[in-house]
This record gives structure tokens, sequence and C-alpha cells, in this order.
């Protein structure tokens, strides 16, 4: 039953506050749409952090998305070995890189006293479960090996029960705790998500497309 709940319901209650409460914010206080950066408090220790953080999640992510819509292309594209060797070697490198990324940005947002002063229990708790989401993945990617593989006849399946609205969670209840704690994480980063300033992956500055240029004038005293 409890095995039913994390993985058969949550999922559900995760998105929907995601949608409901995103909404809520966008018709409420559009300004929170925000990612309230803290740049011009301290950019180095961002800089080197942001760099591999958003491109080697970017890149999971990708991946992640891909052999959901796509499996069997996946499974086909894996058949070699050399490929599979190649794709384990080039996820584990990536996740490496984002790890890091994201450990110089906690310890920037712990350490920084500028930036602790502008920083709320959401900054903390997004920070927290992201590096748990990704150390989980690394474990299961260094230690279950071939999860590339064996994903796509286990966790893909689960997903699209979700999605069907008939959750079959048979495909992972026998998986180990580190694997389950990957995936109940991934679906409580959903549930936190409108509370962050992570939301602001949803904004898209459409009319700087079509404003017209700007021309800006610097002016130095003599």
């Amino acid at each position: 039953m409890s095995d039913f709940l994390i993985f058969g319901v949550f999922p559900y209650v995760s998105i929907f506050v995601a949608i409901s409460v995103s909404l809520y914010r966008y018709f409420t206080d559009k300004f929170s749409y925000s990612s309230f950066s803290s740049q011009f408090l301290e950019s180095k220790k961002l800089f080197f952090g942001s760099i591999p953080w958003h491109y080697g999640i970017l890149i999971i992510l990708f991946f992640h998305l891909f052999a959901l819509i796509f499996p069997d292309v996946l499974r086909s594209f894996l058949k070699g070995t050399a490929r599979l060797y190649f794709f384990e070697i080039a996820g584990i490198s990536i996740a490496i890189a984002t790890f890091i990324g994201l450990l110089i940005l906690f310890i920037r947002r712990i350490t920084d006293s500028k930036v602790v002063a502008v920083s709320s229990i959401f900054d903390y708790l997004l920070l927290l479960l992201l590096i748990i989401q990704v150390l989980t993945g690394l474990y299961i990617a260094t230690s279950k090996r071939w999860g590339a593989l064996w994903s796509l006849d286990t966790a893909v399946p689960w997903l699209i029960s979700l999605f069907k609205l008939k959750p079959d969670i048979s495909y992972i209840k026998v998986f180990p705790l580190p694997i389950k704690l990957h995936f109940f994480n991934a679906f409580l980063l959903i549930f936190i998500f409108p509370f962050t300033r992570l939301i602001h992956v949803f904004t898209f500055p459409i009319r700087y497309l079509i404003r017209p240029y700007q021309v800006v004038v610097w002016n130095k005293r003599r």
C-alpha cells in the first residue's frame, strides 16, 4: 500500500500542485515568475556553478525525455556494446559535472553573507533535493550498470502507465531503496517546483523578439 501511495498516487498530487500553484502565481503575482538572480551580489561562484549545472541538467533531462518518448529507438541504438559503454560513460561524466555545479551553487548559497540574506528556505530545500537527485542518479549509474537499457523496461512503462491514468507499480516495486528514492525525489521536486525560483524556466520574453533594437549609450566622466 505504501508503494502504491508513493508511486501510484503521489505523482498525480505533485503534478496537480505544480500546475495549480504555478497558474495561481502567474495570475496573482507575475513578478514572482523570476529567478531573482543574485548575480550582482556574487558572480564568480555563480558562473562556475551555473554553467556545468545548466548544461548538464539540460542534457540529462533531454535523454530522459527521449527515452520516455522513443524507448524503442533508444533500445535499438544501445544494442551495440560500444555504444552502450559510450552512453553510460558519457552519462556518468555529465552527471558528475552537474553535481559539481550544484555543489558550487550550494556552497555559494550558504557561505556568502549577501546571498544568504536574500535566500529563502525553498532555495536551500531545492538545492538539497537537486543534489539528492543527481547523487542517486550517479549511484544507479555506477552500481546498477546498464541502466539506460533496463530502465526502458521498468521505469518507462511505469511512467507511461501514469500518463494513461492506470498506475502500475509492479515494474518498480522490487527496486532497492536508492532507485525508489530517485523516482520519488523526482516527483517531490515537481511538487515544490512552483514554490521556488526555478519556476522562471516557464518564462520566455517573447516581446523581446519583436521589440525595436535598444541603443545603449555609455556616459563617462572626462
